[in-house]
């Protein structure tokens, strides 16, 4: 599906994001009870996580997941983990037993893999759908940790998968996969600045784009691409 693009400066972005997972929220936990989110770091922690900690939700009633983590302790700096804690999840209160932190510090990702996917399924059922999942991206068109030409991109049965060799540092990592990410009953990308308008510009332009941005977002049900006007230069 070509998705909705939506410009403005980082306060519309912000606004916008917020009110999306506000209404998705109030859908799902009117649904069944409960809502589940998947988040990434990098530019989306920091300049679209601290708009989730405003939102008046009953936080006892939603499950945070990660669409992907770095190899690294959860207190390192560059933990995805220890970005959304700092600046959404302690600020709004969300319940520790809420928050599903992906071990990819642990020693065998591939088995760390199992265990987040099965943690999962244990929230989710077995049908692993997600309601609400935010992606930033790559001025390479990375989404999660799903890199382009890399192997990861092509598993179509696991929701949870081990890279060890990504082309940026760190090499090892988890990652959710394509079908779980593009699966979600809302997913949204975010992307900022001048260094992302190319990759904006084929992302929305070019049908058969083989960027993992691309490809996420054309097999999403409901995509939406929120960028500043740097991003979105080039369009």
């Amino acid at each position: 599906m070509r998705p909705e693009l939506f410009v403005g400066d980082n306060d519309s972005l912000r606004s916008r994001l917020a009110q999306e997972f506000s209404d998705e929220a109030s859908r799902a936990i009117a649904r069944r009870g409960f809502c589940t989110i998947a988040v990434a770091g990098g530019s989306v922690a920091v300049e679209g996580l601290p708009a989730l900690a405003t939102l008046s939700i009953d936080w006892q009633r939603v499950h945070v997941f990660w669409a992907d983590e770095r190899a690294v302790p959860p207190t390192d700096p560059e933990s995805n983990y220890v970005s959304a804690k700092a600046v959404w999840l302690e600020p709004a209160g969300v319940p520790l037993v809420n928050i599903h932190r992906m071990r990819a510090d642990d020693a065998d990702l591939f088995v760390a893999a199992t265990a987040y996917e099965s943690e999962m399924r244990a929230v989710l059922g077995a049908s692993g759908q997600l309601d609400f999942v935010l992606l930033g991206v790559g001025p390479d068109g990375h989404v999660a940790s799903l890199f382009p030409g890399h192997p990861a991109l092509s598993e179509q049965h696991r929701l949870v998968t081990a890279v060890i060799d990504a082309p940026k540092p760190p090499p090892r990592r988890l990652t959710m996969t394509m079908p779980v990410l593009a699966h979600a009953e809302r997913l949204i990308v975010m992307a900022f600045g001048a260094s992302k308008a190319a990759m904006v510009a084929e992302t929305i332009s070019q049908e058969d784009s083989r960027l993992p941005v691309s490809m996420v977002l054309r097999r999403s049900r409901r995509p939406l691409v929120l960028a500043d006007s740097d991003a979105a230069s080039l369009l």
